[in-house]
């Protein structure tokens, strides 16, 4: 868990300071639950400063994630030489509600119709 949190130590310059920290709380439970992932669950499982509001403060907050996920990538390609292969992959998984906020809809293949998902 401390190596997790020492690289987000990298993305520090593009996130505040309150934002860095709500976040390293938010990764540490979100590695310690089991089943799905709600907000709920997720101040259930933080430490102390992890409350529901706090989750809901983070979710609300507008990240550059493309800036962050670059500054991770760029850590780790500069230190070797040779080519590098980045690959993504997406899972899906269906929502019991009918909107969540902030999310637009993604049309799923397997099915006829829409769903609410977030793509990272």
């Amino acid at each position: 868990m401390n190596e997790i949190i020492a690289i987000l130590n990298t993305v520090s310059p593009h996130l505040k300071v309150r934002t860095l920290k709500q976040m390293t709380l938010i990764i540490e439970a979100m590695l310690s639950m089991t089943g799905r992932v709600t907000m709920l669950g997720l101040s259930r499982w933080t430490e102390k400063g992890g409350s529901y509001r706090t989750v809901q403060r983070f979710f609300k907050e507008k990240i550059e994630w493309s800036a962050l996920r670059w500054q991770l990538i760029k850590q780790h390609t500069q230190e070797t030489k040779g080519i590098w292969l980045l690959i993504g992959d997406e899972v899906m998984v269906t929502k019991s509600g009918k909107e969540t906020h902030g999310l637009g809809i993604f049309f799923l293949r397997f099915t006829t119709s829409p769903y609410l998902v977030c793509v990272f």
